[in-house]
């Protein structure tokens, strides 16, 4: 499947001169041990882009001989977290008995359905050597008639993930379907999600036929309708206007979006259409309804009290 014919950079068409509808700048925190997040999604100007709901970017960071990650058991409903990784490994454990690391090119997607509670960790050998860690874990509201589907954990290696090369460009596809391509990750509803790498000066187009669509930029610089974009921004682009990303030095971005699923409630960890699904949830979670992690049921982040 070609992205382009040619490799040649096309001009700025009218088309494309009001193609980015608006730019989000991520809130950035330290989690601790130089550990950055920086969060894009929810944001004010923008709560989801297709089905993304949550949108974070991890790293890059290096942790020290004898540290690690260490996100204890918690919950969610009614949502899919997908972990996508850059650098390193991270273990991920949860209540339907799933044990499996994740690393670079890889996804892991956790159905969480009518409920699940995981934790992910940095196994025992690398925190005993130190290693990094960068990638992004994002949220996937799910359509209402399936918020309440069976909870499953399914992980895609490197591998089996579909790869267009051409002219300078390496794109991966990670959910959904984009450039004639499908990703083996089952999914709810119609969306892509794809890392895309660029050399400096190839150009790749993203068309019009997905009804929200963004980017998220990790490397380098880019320029898109004749502005210029550096790492660590989202860009959401406007509906049905085509679009070409120029890549100024070599870049490296994520294709995100989909079909708009309508308004959610968020609260914690918790997604969902109503309202008082998340109230039930907090009690269930409190009760201990949601189950334990095997091999990971010696601790567990409480609820909130906000």
């Amino acid at each position: 499947m070609s992205i382009r014919p040619g490799d040649e950079t096309p001009p700025v068409c009218e088309d494309e001169q009001h193609a980015v509808m608006m730019t989000l700048e991520p809130k950035a925190k330290n989690l601790g041990d130089n550990f950055m997040v920086r969060r894009a999604l929810p944001a004010i100007e923008k709560r989801m882009v297709g089905p993304f709901i949550f949108w974070d970017e991890f790293g890059p960071s290096h942790f020290e001989a004898g540290k690690g990650l260490d996100v204890r058991p918690h919950p969610h409903i009614n949502l899919a977290t997908v972990t996508y990784l850059f650098e390193g490994e991270i273990f991920h454990r949860d209540t339907l008995g799933s044990a499996q690391a994740i690393q670079p090119g890889d996804v892991n997607w956790m159905n969480a359905g009518r409920g699940i509670a995981h934790s992910e960790r940095t196994r025992a050998e690398l925190r005993a050597t130190g290693s990094p860690i960068a990638g992004i874990q994002s949220w996937v509201a799910l359509p209402e008639a399936h918020e309440e589907s069976d909870a499953f954990f399914k992980h895609h290696g490197v591998s089996e993930l579909p790869v267009i090369e051409e002219g300078g460009k390496i794109v991966r596809v990670i959910a959904g379907s984009l450039y004639g391509k499908a990703s083996p990750v089952q999914t709810y509803s119609e969306m892509f999600y794809a890392d895309a790498q660029l050399d400096a000066g190839a150009a790749l187009p993203l068309g019009v036929d997905h009804e929200e669509r963004g980017l998220y930029l990790t490397a380098g610089e880019i320029e898109v309708a004749g502005d210029r974009f550096e790492k660590g921004r989202m860009l959401i682009f406007r509906p049905g206007d085509a679009v070409t990303i120029r890549a100024l030095t070599p870049a490296r971005f994520l294709l995100l979006g989909g079909a708009s699923l309508g308004a959610r409630h968020i609260w914690w960890n918790f997604v969902s259409s109503r309202k008082e699904r998340i109230e039930q949830a907090k009690e269930d979670w409190k009760a201990g309804r949601f189950g334990t992690v095997p091999g990971d049921d010696k601790e567990f982040i409480p609820l909130p009290d906000h």
